[in-house]
């Protein structure tokens, strides 16, 4: 297994649409104002400000990761294997594609090799750019073809320094959303710095740098910052048009990038459709929204050949469900509080009942069963009857597909993030369901917006009515952070999506007026001179405690120098590189194989891209070289997908990380009814099985494993086999 040793040595009126929407209120305005061209100075140089320190940020967290991911790895030192070694599992796999382009003798014939590839499957030939969405790695390589860099730039380093950029991108889209929700650009520089001290629940780009969330999620921040500034109040309609277009592109390249991009925008339209039927959105923004979402789905289902995936994706059943309901379910925000929330209550009813009709029958139509694992994952999680089903239980028992662990609270809670967090979350989402209800009942609205009466004029009203309205770009910030939120908990791979957010949402508690407002009303003290001095101070106290607490602390993290130590896996590759034919066929771990075809380039039975219904069969198969079968059934089975070669892992055969029940191991023996391993409980139908386990049997050499295998190498990690080709019986044998 890999190691990591130690290397010696070392608010007033909203703002217009253009440079005021990033207006800071620390800029708040002195008594005598300078314009030019309708903006003051101090407006101008507040935007410059505040514009530097939001791209500082971005560049400082690039650079951060980057000296990370150099002083874990000693990654300019270490040779080219070890480099691609370092991208495990299916991040070896996606930087193979970017490798095979750059190696093709021409752009045209690398983009005819992914369309009909024959190595990533052995006897398939499948279209890598409708099955996996490794365009950025195509674009990646065509520009670093064309460009002038090749003399002085490593074509690895031009990979992963324009993910690392990507993450200066993500940071800057955090910046300006905490900004244009704040208008204090002291919000955005509180995010930026939130980030970065929170790392560890918010990336792991530094040692996962293939995975596709790493190249998507910037995107998706940037689109959150986009529908932000579309849903800021007193936007002219030519600037709505042109953030529009800016929502569409980041939706675009968001779901280009990521192959779970299906489900976050049907988290995102789930939003969307709370914050219609609660009155918070106009028609004319929720139709354009739910448009951006389609229009970039069916954009990037044409750009993948036509995926089925997309198509037969529930989120597009439910965005033409909604649409078509909404269209024909008139009159539905008319009437009395309880007849509004009877038409709310079987509107939502005929969204989901359309949106599951309209899912089950595209389906249907399109024999689509690449996503079934999903769905069976979640039906076993939230505990809808036990599962035995391999690919469900492959899923629940990783840890990334987990609960939230309690842990990662302590750690947000020590950088001073959970605390503000919280305090925003909950006072804005008591005063969002307060408008809510005002929404739905006139009389509610009087009595919440209206108190008292008596002795209190016209001025006081509106001053009441002010305090408690929600914009709608708050609301949607709020509501993002609990749907995303939720979803976290449930699943912890998922936090990152919510833990990002969680930056800019803070900040504007600590730096907007809305939460201040609130409980300085409470207190009596709700002045313009306490507004002013808290949303100042505050911030900038936050700030130097984390300078004082987090600096040493992160020059430390910087200073500590391991390298990059996996002499058994280097072995492993050299040997396959030098000693077996090019066009041999591996069979494996799917973890494993992603690295082979990376470092040799030799053909895979399977791989770790798992959206395949019949490459899922297909591992299952594969994966019992672990289970317990005869010689005679592996052999069978290996020989069905053309595998020449099998690599068995020590680490895998006798796994201990895992708790009994969640081995690799364990879930073959129970979907294949046996008994498993080791003192415990088993349920009463599972039997015994006939045979010893394959993986630990093999090493014996006895006559029925010796007969149908050569062991041709072996370490202290690996030990890899070749199959004997059985010769075919003559016809008068196979009468016999």
């Amino acid at each position: 297994m890999t190691a990591l040793r130690q290397r010696k040595g070392s608010k007033g009126k909203d703002p217009g649409p253009s440079v005021q929407n990033l207006k800071s209120d620390c800029t708040a305005e002195p008594r005598e104002r300078f314009t030019t061209g309708g903006f003051s100075w101090w407006t101008i140089v507040c935007v410059m400000t505040g514009s530097v320190v939001g791209i500082s940020l971005g560049l400082l967290c690039c650079i951060y990761v980057a000296t990370l991911h150099e002083n874990d790895l000693w990654f300019s030192n270490i040779k080219e294997v070890e480099r691609e070694i370092s991208f495990r599992t299916e991040c070896g796999l996606y930087y193979s594609y970017y490798k095979q382009m750059l190696k093709a003798p021409s752009i045209q014939q690398g983009l005819y090799e992914l369309i009909h590839d024959n190595t990533t499957e052995s006897k398939r030939t499948i279209n890598i750019l409708q099955r996996m969405n490794i365009y950025q790695e195509v674009f990646l390589s065509i520009l670093y073809r064309i460009l002038p860099i090749q003399t002085y730039l490593e074509p690895i380093y031009f990979y992963i320094y324009t993910v690392f950029a990507l993450q200066a991108v993500y940071v800057i889209a955090l910046f300006i959303t905490s900004w244009l929700l704040s208008d204090s650009w002291l919000a955005g520089a509180l995010t930026g710095v939130w980030y970065i001290l929170n790392r560890v629940d918010t990336t792991r780009v530094e040692f996962t740098i293939s995975l596709r969330e790493n190249w998507s999620i910037p995107f998706f921040a940037l689109q959150v910052a986009a529908i932000t500034c579309y849903l800021r109040p007193q936007l002219k309609p030519i600037h709505q048009r042109v953030v529009l277009w800016l929502v569409f592109i980041s939706t675009f390249c968001f779901c280009l990038t990521w192959q779970f991009n299906q489900f976050v925008l049907l988290v995102q339209a789930l939003i969307i459709f709370t914050l219609d039927c609660l009155d918070f959105l106009t028609a004319e923004q929720v139709v354009s929204l739910y448009l951006m979402q389609v229009l970039s789905l069916l954009l990037v289902w044409l750009l993948q050949f036509c995926n089925s995936m997309i198509l037969g994706s529930l989120v597009l059943s439910f965005i033409v469900s909604a649409l078509l309901i909404k269209h024909f379910q008139t009159g539905l925000k008319t009437g009395g509080f309880v007849i509004r929330v009877g038409k709310l209550a079987l509107h939502t009813l005929l969204v989901l009942t359309l949106t599951f009709t309209i899912n089950y029958s595209a389906k249907k139509m399109l024999q689509l069963k690449s996503d079934e694992h999903i769905f069976k994952f979640i039906k076993a999680k939230f505990g809808f009857g036990a599962t035995r089903d391999f690919d469900a239980s492959l899923y629940l028992c990783e840890e990334a597909f987990g609960l939230l662990p309690l842990d990662t609270f302590e750690r947000l809670a020590g950088t001073v993030l959970l605390y503000p967090y919280l305090c925003t979350l909950s006072a804005l989402f008591i005063l969002l369901l307060l408008v809510a209800l005002s929404n739905l009942s006139v009389l509610f609205c009087f009595l919440i917006l209206h108190p008292s009466t008596n002795g209190s004029g016209q001025a006081s009203r509106e001053e009441e009515e002010r305090t408690f309205r929600i914009r709608p770009d708050v609301a949607y910030n709020l509501l993002h952070t609990v749907f995303f939120g939720l979803l976290a908990f449930s699943t912890m791979r998922m936090k990152y999506l919510w833990t990002g957010h969680m930056c800019p949402f803070a900040a504007f508690g600590v730096c907007g007026k809305e939460v201040w407002s609130l409980y300085l009303r409470v207190l009596h003290c709700n002045t313009k001179t306490m507004m002013r001095l808290i949303r100042y101070s505050v911030p900038i106290v936050i700030l130097a405690f984390l300078y004082y607490k987090f600096w040493p602390r992160l020059m430390e993290e910087i200073s500590e120098l391991r390298e990059f130590y996996d002499p058994d896996t280097v072995e492993l590759m050299e040997w396959i590189r030098l000693k077996t034919p090019k066009r041999a066929v591996f069979a494996g771990s799917m973890q494993l194989l992603a690295g082979i075809k990376l470092c040799t380039g030799r053909v895979l039975t399977n791989h770790p891209h798992y959206e395949d219904q019949a490459l899922r069969e297909r591992t299952r198969q594969v994966y019992q070289i672990y289970a317990r079968q005869s010689a005679e059934e592996v052999h069978k089975v290996l020989c069905s997908v053309g595998a020449d070669y099998i690599v068995l892992e020590d680490s895998i055969c006798y796994e201990r990380r895992h708790s009994r029940g969640c081995r690799l191991r364990d879930l073959l023996d129970l979907a294949n009814g046996h008994i498993m391993d080791g003192p415990g409980e088993n349920e009463p139908d599972l039997i015994p099985a006939t045979h010893p386990r394959f993986c630990e049997a093999i090493k014996s050499d006895m006559p029925p494993y010796l007969t149908l295998f050569t062991r041709v190498f072996k370490n202290k990690t690996f030990h890899v086999y070749k199959l004997k080709k059985l010769k075919k019986k003559n016809k008068a044998e196979n009468v016999l």
